[in-house]
């Protein structure tokens, strides 16, 4: 019964990081386009909180998928083949998530080149990635 709230945990964690990811490169998209100064810091702030809370989000997710593991123990990792695929999606993830938080700070300093439609393309990465992951998840192909 335990382990199902850790598993409630980490589900709800990753639902606020991935809706996170999804909404992020959209408001990159809108700061990109932007064109006053007072809508470019207005865009800034709001990347920053929800960058932030993305940060607490994936922390979360993290934590409570290691903690999950850690109650399976070794012999399941071992017999789980399409585990080891999942954590290479998460850490594919986790690159996705710096690099959104590298594009945050540089519209901030207005060093970022990406157009509007690179980023809203962008947007598309964590969507393939949560697809691949529920279809892991639910199926385990293998």
């Amino acid at each position: 019964m335990f382990f199902l709230w850790i598993e409630a945990f980490h589900v709800t964690f990753m639902v606020a990081w991935l809706a996170g990811l999804l909404c992020l490169p959209w408001l990159f998209a809108a700061h990109a386009d932007a064109r006053g100064q007072t809508d470019r810091a207005r865009f800034g702030a709001l990347e920053r909180q929800l960058s932030m809370l993305m940060s607490v989000a994936a922390l979360g997710t993290i934590v409570f998928g290691i903690w999950m593991l850690a109650m399976l123990g070794g012999g399941w990792l071992a017999t789980n083949g399409w585990f080891h695929a999942k954590l290479v999606l998460v850490v594919l993830l986790i690159g996705y998530h710096g690099w959104c938080q590298m594009q945050a700070r540089k519209l901030r300093e207005e060093r970022a080149t990406g157009t509007p439609a690179f980023y809203r393309l962008m947007g598309a990465v964590p969507a393939i990635i949560l697809l691949l992951i529920m279809l892991l998840v639910f199926v385990k192909p293998f």
